[in-house]
C-alpha cells in the first residue's frame, strides 16, 4: 500500500477497512483478524464478563497499515474503534499523534467512507498545517 498523508479506517470485530488516499486517488486494504469474535451474551451467576478478549495481532497489523501516513481518522460502529485506540496509546504511542479523531460511522459504501474522510480532513486540515 502506497502511503499518502490522509488515511482512513473503518474497524468492527470482523474486519478493517482501511483508505489511504489523496487528491486523486485512493489505496484500499482490507484485514481480517484470524479468530473473529462471535457475539457473546453474559450470563447471570457466569463467570466472566461475556466480552470476547481484543485481538492484539490484528489490532497491530491494522496500525502498521497506517504508520505512514500524516493523519488518520478511525471510524466504526461499535467499541472495535477504541479498542483500536488503547491498543495505539499501549503498543505504539508515538503514533497516538497522527490520529486526527476518532467518529462513530455505521456500515458505509468504501465510496461514502472516503467522501466521508475527505470532509474531515478537509475541514481538520484548516485548523493546522499539514508537516509529514
Amino acid at each position: 500500500m502506497r502511503s499518502h498523508y490522509h488515511a482512513v479506517i473503518w474497524i468492527d470485530h470482523l474486519e478493517a477497512r482501511i483508505f489511504q488516499f489523496g487528491r486523486d486517488d485512493v489505496d484500499r486494504l482490507v484485514l481480517h483478524p484470524d479468530s473473529p469474535t462471535r457475539h457473546l451474551h453474559h450470563r447471570a451467576h457466569t463467570v466472566g464478563s461475556g466480552h470476547a478478549a481484543e485481538d492484539q495481532d490484528f489490532l497491530h497489523q491494522v496500525i502498521e497499515a497506517v504508520a505512514g501516513a500524516g493523519a488518520v481518522l478511525i471510524t466504526g460502529p461499535s467499541n472495535a474503534k477504541i479498542e483500536l485506540l488503547k491498543h495505539i496509546h499501549h503498543h505504539d504511542p508515538r503514533l497516538i499523534g497522527i490520529v486526527a479523531g476518532v467518529e462513530t460511522v455505521d456500515h458505509p459504501s468504501d465510496a461514502a467512507l472516503v467522501a466521508y474522510a475527505k470532509r474531515y480532513f478537509k475541514t481538520a486540515d484548516h485548523m493546522k498545517p499539514q508537516i509529514p
